[in-house]
């Protein structure tokens, strides 16, 4: 079944369809959950919760081609994680930089020896705002600008928490490869 025939079956509110829609997608958005939030728990509650929305507004989706859908999706699981971590107050949580330390940008580790489920650990092991800045800029491709207006800080900070989360990310690299020598 093609996506645009998917959609439309699920716009019919046919089960079928709608199950085959989560069961193409539920691994995806609960990776991107568990990205946000760093808690499977939460995480899978959070696909719950998201994959309601999903169906309640499938209606008002407007198909733009292949493609079109996992962009959507995407989008509502992030901003379903971002307002979770809003109502418990989570991204004012950091680390203070003198506890990072300096790095020297010479030595940076190479992460391409650790598997990715090692690195996505410690992605989810970052304090929140260090994590949700992180998640923005890397994986969601935004701006310190968007990223500041959605979070509502200064485009300074989500700088800041970004270079903090990459020294963090760094110093666990760092010690993984050093425990694996």
């Amino acid at each position: 079944m093609s996506e645009t025939e998917l959609i439309h079956r699920c716009k019919k509110g046919e089960n079928l369809a709608c199950k085959r829609l989560y069961e193409s997608y539920a691994e995806q958005m609960l990776r991107i959950c568990y990205r946000y939030t760093g808690d499977l728990d939460t995480a899978h509650d959070l696909l719950h919760d998201g994959f309601i929305k999903v169906f309640s507004s499938i209606s008002s989706f407007s198909d733009r081609g292949e493609g079109s859908l996992r962009a959507w999706l995407n989008k509502l699981f992030t901003n379903q994680a971002l307002e979770y971590l809003r109502k418990k107050d989570l991204l004012r949580s950091g680390v203070s930089i003198d506890e990072v330390g300096e790095l020297p940008e010479v030595d940076e580790p190479d992460a391409n020896q650790l598997s990715m489920d090692v690195l996505m650990r410690f992605v989810a092991e970052l304090p929140a705002g260090y994590r949700t800045v992180f998640n923005l800029y890397v994986f969601e491709e935004w701006s310190h600008k968007e990223i500041a207006q959605k979070l509502n800080i200064a485009e300074k900070s989500s700088a800041s928490q970004l270079n903090r989360a990459r020294k963090l990310l760094a110093m666990r690299i760092r010690e993984e490869l050093k425990r694996n020598e």
